[in-house]
Parts: structure tokens; sequence; C-alpha cells
């Protein structure tokens, strides 16, 4: 199906919203990686019941696949695997800074030794090189797998593309990234397969519960844009 044909004036919309998505994107992809290190517990079926354990920074991590499922459905693959470069690219200039500001020796008076800065982020560069390798083939992954199931059932099912290609993809990144911070000693192995089953189970639930947030998104633009189903906006 060829790409609607946007009026200046709607095109300077769809260009702000992708913008507005794409900043979304980064911001949570950022902060996955500066908010690792704190764990958590979840007991949604009460005591007795499973117990999920897992990093804080898987919170907003779903997030980046519900907003490159709707930059794939809305706009294209191009446009999410330019996103999905640009959350690589800041992630690896927060790394920098990080990095450069942990360098600077702190002053006799700052709130925040050079001891506490450390023990916060000292060990990000580790982690995000992880997380960063897992992100990246994860993202390419469930873009492509959107897109096939897209073109499998001619743009209808929007529930068949948002749920399979995020779940097979979250399985890829919380295999990876486990299995790469285990390699790195920072994360003992007798944890691997009660983490790698406490994060994907997790991602699957929360993968099920965006898909309304999917929906309204999709319809929201193909209400607003006038858009067949299955049919894309172009915006460059």
């Amino acid at each position: 199906m060829e790409a609607k044909i946007l009026t200046p004036k709607d095109k300077q919309v769809a260009f702000q919203i992708y913008l507005l998505l794409a900043a979304l994107f980064i911001a949570s992809l950022i902060t996955c990686n500066l908010i690792f290190r704190k764990f958590f517990f979840w007991n949604p079926f009460g005591d007795g019941g499973f117990t999920f354990e897992q990093s804080v920074g898987i919170l907003p991590y779903p997030i980046t696949f519900l907003i490159t499922d709707l930059i794939s459905e809305i706009f294209g693959s191009k446009k999410a695997n330019q996103v999905v470069l640009g959350g690589l690219v800041s992630s690896i200039f927060v790394l920098l800074i990080i990095s450069v500001a942990g360098a600077a020796p702190a002053t006799d008076w700052s709130p925040v030794s050079d001891d506490q800065y450390s023990h916060v982020f000292g060990q990000t560069a580790l982690a995000v090189g992880a997380s960063m390798a897992a992100y990246l083939a994860a993202q390419y992954v469930d873009i492509r797998i959107f897109h096939f199931w897209k073109r499998l059932t001619k743009g209808k099912m929007l529930w068949v593309r948002n749920n399979f290609s995020t779940i097979l993809s979250q399985f890829l990144d919380t295999f990876l990234v486990i299995l790469l911070l285990c390699v790195g000693q920072q994360i003992p192995w007798t944890l691997f397969l009660a983490l790698v089953l406490n994060g994907f189970l997790f991602k699957v639930v929360i993968a099920i519960f965006d898909t309304p947030f999917f929906y309204l998104g999709t319809w929201l633009c193909r209400k607003r844009f006038k858009l067949a189903v299955g049919q894309e906006l172009t915006i460059d």
C-alpha cells in the first residue's frame, strides 16, 4: 500500500508526533540504564504465588517496544530503525558524560562524594554495554517481526504483530542482557535462569497490558490523518 501523501500542515503535525515518540523512547531507554542497580520484587498473585524479582530498570523498558511498534505502524520501519539508532547514540553519549563526571574529583563540601558517585554509577559502563548489545539485537528483531506480521495480515490484526513481535524480541533481550552480565561477573550464574524467567514473564505481562495503548495510539493517528488499514505516513 502506498504511503499517505500529507499536506504541509499535516506533515508538520506528523513530524511533531514522531519527535515526541522518539523523545519518550530515548528518555525511557536512558532511564533504564541509570536505575538498573536497584532490584525489586512484585507478588501480583498474593502470598504463596509467583514472585517477580527484577531490576527496576525493567520498568520503563517495555515502553521502548511499545513506541517502536507505534512508529513502525504509523511511520514505517525506516523511521523505527532511526529511533533505535538514536537511542544507541544517546546512551553512549550519556555513558561518556557519566565517565567524565566520575573522573572529576569531588570537593570537600560536595554533597556527593567520589565513593558515593562510584557506588551508584561505577559499574554503569559494563551494564550499559551489555544492555546496548541486547537492545540492538532485540529492537531490530522486533521491527522485522512486526513488519513480517503486518505484511502477512495485510495491515489487520494489530494485536498479533504487537504481541508476537514484542514477546519474541523481549525474550531475546532478557536472555542476552542477563547472559552478558553473568559473563561479566555482575550477576552470579546461580541466578541466571531465575532472572531470565522472571524478566521474560514480567515483560510478557507488560506486553499484554500495553496492547490497548497500541490500539489507542494507532486509532488516533489513523483518525487524525485519515489512514487506511496498514497505510503509513511519509514525513521525509
